[in-house]
């Protein structure tokens, strides 16, 4: 990792709003509005490598919660669905999408009749159909917060992809329309509740590196030919400033739940190259170091214009190194920890199991009322997080990140 430029002056304290950070804002200046993605939910095409099942789950157990799915890309339909049909407590029981032949196929294969399949024009009808306590929104970033809201005032319990938002404005609105529901608010954290990273939790509260020196964390690939008018990861309106709310945020999770603490100073820099329309509007990469209270530091990388691609982490510490690589995706997760010059490799466990485990989390909370381990509270965290590397990146300044 580059050196990152800190400031002498006293460090920044930051309201974490948008005004603070006008880029986030809009995309004025970068690109033309006829030339980007809308800032609204669209019907987009059936995902390219999607492969439905032969024939509809069985019927869900009597305390089933039912979900509706709002967003059927390739994430949604492919990883998400079969995962809920998979969940011990939790069922697919409707789905909401701009493109209704899309919609009416997927459906189909999940069992649903057409009156549990809605469209973005009409979904507040959702309100009155019973079969629905819970909706999972798995749409662009930048609408999170406004379809988190829809789904509070149709008074369902809701489940939110990360990143929880944009800015931590949107957060705040979001966790207040729950609160005015009465109802839940969960942030799709998947990593809680995967193997590999629960057992790399549970091996730094025992101490298993002795006191942690140094996490460091790579989340990174390079990103084929696009452009705001072909893919929304790219459009800042829709995913903020790019690859570290996407896949960087992975990175950020990591150095908090395997440190157990919260930055006590954030330096960053972004990489934002010009003339190349993927990141007419977004950063390349982004770089950041963290401190924390006990001393230890931790140096993060992610970018969507770096090859080889790379998902690791590592915690180094007085009396050993723990690494993972993959560390945080879908499937191939690799763990070995090193002791008195000794390497052993872990296999916890299954990574597939993340994701239905979330749900079944999510339902538990829904019928026990059970704790969430990972509320809309952490969302608004993180992204305070991201807005104080961002202010960092943008000033040149070491800041303090907002408590």
């Amino acid at each position: 990792m580059s050196p990152m430029r800190h400031s002498r002056r006293r460090l920044l304290q930051l309201a974490g709003a948008t005004a603070t950070l006008p880029w986030l804002a809009g995309t004025a200046g970068l690109a033309s509005a006829a030339d980007v993605l809308p800032r609204k939910a669209i019907g987009m095409p059936f995902p390219g490598g999607l492969t439905l099942p032969d024939s509809p789950p069985p019927a869900p157990s009597a305390d089933s919660v039912g979900f509706a799915v709002v967003g059927l890309g390739y994430y949604g339909a492919a990883i998400l669905m079969p995962a809920l049909a998979r969940a011990q407590r939790c069922h697919v029981a409707a789905v909401v999408s701009g493109n209704p032949d899309k919609a009416n196929r997927i459906a189909g294969a999940y069992g649903l009749s057409q009156d549990a399949v809605y469209g973005y024009d009409d979904f507040e009808r959702i309100a009155d159909d019973d079969r629905v306590e819970a909706v999972y929104i798995v749409l662009p970033s930048g609408l999170h917060a406004d379809w988190t809201e829809k789904a509070f005032a149709a008074g369902k319990h809701v489940l939110c992809e990360k990143p929880m938002a944009l800015n931590s404005a949107e957060c705040q609105r979001m966790i207040d329309a729950s609160v005015a529901a009465e109802r839940k608010l969960m942030i799709g954290y998947r990593c809680h509740f995967e193997p590999y990273n629960l057992r790399a939790m549970e091996l730094m509260r025992e101490d298993a590196v002795g006191g942690i020196r140094h996490v460091e964390t790579f989340q990174q690939y390079r990103m084929g030919p696009t452009s705001p008018a072909d893919n929304w990861r790219v459009v800042r309106s829709l995913a903020g400033g790019g690859p570290l709310e996407d896949y960087g945020i992975y990175g950020l999770q990591s150095a908090l739940y395997l440190t157990g603490e919260m930055p006590s100073s954030i330096s960053a820099e972004t990489i934002q190259p010009k003339g190349d329309p993927r990141f007419a509007e977004i950063f390349a990469s982004v770089r950041t170091r963290m401190t924390f209270p006990s001393g230890a530091t931790a140096e993060l990388f992610t970018s969507y214009d770096t090859a080889p691609g790379r998902n690791r982490v590592a915690v180094e510490g007085d009396a050993g190194l723990l690494e993972m690589e993959p560390a945080t995706g879908y499937s191939g997760h690799r763990m070995s920890l090193t002791r008195n010059g000794d390497q052993e490799t872990l296999t916890p466990g299954d990574p597939g199991v993340q994701f239905y485990r979330q749900c079944d989390h999510f339902a538990d909370a829904i019928r026990d009322n059970t704790e969430i381990i990972v509320p809309g509270e952490m969302g608004l965290r993180d992204v305070r997080l991201m807005e104080a590397i961002y202010a960092s990146a943008a000033s040149g300044e070491t800041v303090a990140p907002a408590a």
